[in-house]
């Protein structure tokens, strides 16, 4: 007896569960989900997968999403970790010769940043090495941007979030800036430490058993947003950080790595009410055109 073309077989597998979508009514949908199929199936039949790994990868998800919460989402963390955060951030904000690259968001921006005035601290209690930040909001071609808006947060000296301690007022190491006529912003603040991403659920089981560590290279967060441009979701490394090559989330970009130079400049200290010596670091953030 010759064999039904639309009965599932381990040969066509594939191909039967693909046309089952065939009547999505939504193109994108129908295209998105075919494709999946595919590879999904391809994959099983490559690494010949057991019964035993197809349950523990149920269970495996089963406890993702039992981990997640108000303030904690893990299977954005797992998107992270398995670099997909990463890929599709980085095709929907290919950037145009000139414009800052993008990364992720990350998952500590929870609360809004308090406005401060240019020049303020963003560091409202003791500790951690003094550090200045200026910098200037740009169109892709350079032209300054007048009046955009700066969000910037970033871990302490312990690599700790402010959401994190109970010990701090919220709003620690945040600050939302207005810059001046020529689009430049200046913060004072700490130098942020590395710090491991949450590894104490099923995300940080699967970074153990693949012999991963959960370190993310220390760093500071950006948003950047000017009228008619597209907003700018960014970080700037630090050059000296250990991490950089193996950012447990894959966020670090060649373009985004910065020097955060020893500087005992005493006029730019006076002028921003810097101790000497300090770090400085000078960024420029580069907006492309709205679409």
């Amino acid at each position: 007896m010759s064999q039904n073309p639309v009965r599932f077989s381990e040969e066509r597998s594939e191909d039967v569960v693909a046309a089952s979508f065939a009547g999505a009514h939504d193109a994108r949908l129908r295209q998105v989900l075919t494709s999946l199929v595919r590879h999904l199936h391809a994959f099983a039949k490559d690494v010949e997968l057991t019964q035993a790994e197809l349950d523990a990868a149920v269970g495996f998800l089963t406890r993702t999403g039992q981990t997640c919460d108000d303030t904690r989402q893990e299977f954005v963390l797992l998107s992270d970790v398995l670099g997909l955060s990463m890929l599709v951030d980085t095709m929907a904000n290919r950037a145009p010769a000139g414009a800052t690259d993008f990364t992720v968001l990350g998952p500590f921006h929870m609360v809004d940043s308090p406005p401060r005035r240019l020049g303020d601290p963003i560091s409202l209690v003791p500790g951690g090495e003094p550090t200045l930040v200026t910098g200037q909001v740009l169109a892709a071609g350079g032209r300054p941007l007048p009046g955009a808006v700066v969000d910037v947060w970033q871990a302490d000296e312990k690599g700790l979030y402010d959401v994190q301690r109970d010990d701090v007022p919220t709003g620690h190491l945040r600050g939302l800036f207005t810059c001046d006529d020529e689009g430049r912003f200046a913060f004072r603040t700490i130098l942020p430490a590395p710090y491991p991403i949450p590894d104490d659920g099923p995300v940080g089981e699967l970074l153990a058993a693949a012999g991963r560590h959960p370190y993310r290279p220390a760093h500071i967060h950006f948003i950047a947003g000017a009228d008619g441009h597209a907003p700018l979701t960014t970080h700037v490394f630090v050059s000296e950080s250990p991490y950089l090559d193996s950012d447990a989330v894959f966020g670090v970009k060649d373009s985004l790595v910065l020097d955060f130079v020893r500087a005992e400049d005493a006029e730019l200290a006076a002028a921003y009410g810097m101790p000497v010596p300090f770090r400085h670091a000078h960024v420029e953030l580069r907006l492309r055109e709205s679409r």
